[in-house]
């Protein structure tokens, strides 16, 4: 995703009422969140409800880091752990390296396995274990 792109999203979610907005375009989610008047440090206590509400759209913008969705390749059946038993590959919040084994998927007896693309921080790990997943479901999500 380009900067004027994402220029633009900020300049729509600072013109909104919304207070978040996630896209993503090309495997790289942008997430665009405006913080609360309380977290950003400009409203006091003793405001009125109407002031603070003023100041919602006077708050500062923040932008996450971009995310890097991990998605599956193929079809088959999905192995968040090397062997059963055994703890997962990773969990959220693990530093994972480039290259990194993230999973196995099994499709017709040929165990694949799922590298990490690229160095980061796991914000997302699918629920399924051992089960069926089809070809560009979202495995993981790195930061």
């Amino acid at each position: 995703m380009d900067l004027s792109k994402i220029k633009t999203l900020i300049d729509f979610v600072g013109r909104s009422n919304i207070t978040e907005l996630t896209v993503t375009e090309k495997d790289v989610t942008v997430r665009i969140f405006r913080t609360s008047p309380a977290e950003a440090g400009v409203a006091e206590p003793s405001q009125k409800p109407e002031s603070t509400i003023n100041l919602v759209s006077d708050a500062p913008l923040s932008v996450a880091k971009t995310s890097y969705a991990v998605k599956a390749p193929v079809f088959g059946v999905l192995h968040r752990a090397p062997a059963p038993g055994e703890p997962p590959f990773v969990a959220i919040g693990d530093a994972v390296e480039e290259g990194q084994t993230l999973f196995i998927i099994e499709a017709m007896k040929v165990f694949n396995t799922i590298a990490a693309p690229r160095s980061g921080r796991i914000t997302h790990v699918t629920d399924i274990d051992n089960g069926e997943v089809e070809t560009g479901d979202l495995l993981a999500e790195i930061v």
